[in-house]
């Protein structure tokens, strides 16, 4: 612990990561200190928008280290994840070196000169090795691949890795590792076992129009508990794509642009698309009643 800002409790971590913005729930911010005080990386499951990304910044943040993240997609690879080597700038060094040779290049000593540190591009995994302590953001793991998840345990298994043109890379300080899973698939037990494991539900009313009061300072409490009431109905909806808290934000920071104080029919139906981003929830809010829903 003596290589990060000191946290003694839950509730320390819960008092920085509410200094930058980030109001954790206990379960959220028992789940972050334990993974910090055990070394432990952190798998966070959960609905879309549940502050699961935004969870790795604030925890950054409140730690004063640099967020590293790997975004991850299908057909991912440990070239993309891991290193690289820049070889449009081999190319232009060896050119170099046969130009200042006249001809008689060493092949050897070129090859040598062309596998060194100033050739090779660091990606996520090596930055965070190489910069620890720092947060390791592994963003959607769900859509990678298995093979990718067993490259991923083994590089988070043993805090190292090995580039064989330069020697072992080692964290002296394990970075804090936080996975995220919007469920697209199952990600495989042996990862899970790895993790300390938090599953993020949507913030309750009384939070969400906390974190709506402090992200926009300029909101009353009655138009700020209107729109979380409001969103809290549209996620109990059989929509597409339920809204979350970014979309609650952007719903009110909407309405605040309009000069509205409340959040009426006519108000709710010209700003209906900060919330929802399908034309079908729409369609389907709409045809259901903007004035049930907010008189729900």
């Amino acid at each position: 612990m003596n290589a990060w800002a000191p946290v003694d409790s839950p509730d320390d971590l819960a008092g920085a990561l509410d200094r930058v913005g980030y109001l954790a729930d206990e379960g959220v911010a028992t789940a972050a200190f334990l993974a910090l005080r055990m070394g432990k990386p952190l798998f966070c499951e959960g609905e879309p928008g549940t502050g699961k990304t935004s969870l790795a910044a604030a925890l950054a943040a409140a730690l004063d280290v640099q967020l590293i993240r790997l975004q991850c997609h299908e057909g991912i690879d440990a070239s993309q994840a891991l290193y690289d080597w820049d070889f449009p700038r081999q190319l232009l060094h060896l050119r170099a070196l046969e130009a200042a040779s006249g001809g008689q290049l060493d092949a050897d000593a070129a090859e040598q000169s062309l596998y060194t540190r100033r050739f090779l591009l660091a990606r996520p995994l090596l930055q965070a090795l190489e910069q620890a302590p720092c947060v390791l953001l592994v963003d959607e793991v769900d859509r990678a691949d298995d093979e990718f998840e067993a490259f991923l345990l083994e590089v988070l298994g043993e805090n190292r890795v090995t580039v064989p043109e330069l020697g072992e890379v080692k964290a002296e300080v394990p970075p804090l590792v936080v996975l995220t899973s919007n469920r697209t698939r199952e990600v495989h037990d042996a990862l899970k076992r790895r993790c300390l494991y938090h599953w993020l539900e949507h913030p309750d009313l009384t939070r969400e129009v906390a974190i709506l009061r402090r992200r926009l300072p300029g909101i009353s409490e009655r138009l700020a508990t209107q729109v979380a009431a409001a969103v809290r109905r549209l996620r109990e909806a059989e929509l597409l794509k339920p809204p979350g808290v970014a979309e609650t934000l952007d719903w009110a920071q909407a309405l605040l642009a309009l000069g509205r104080t409340e959040l009426d029919a006519e108000s709710a139906a010209t700003t209906l698309g900060a919330v929802l981003k399908y034309r079908e929830d729409a369609e389907r809010v709409v045809a259901a009643s903007l004035d049930q829903l907010l008189a729900g």
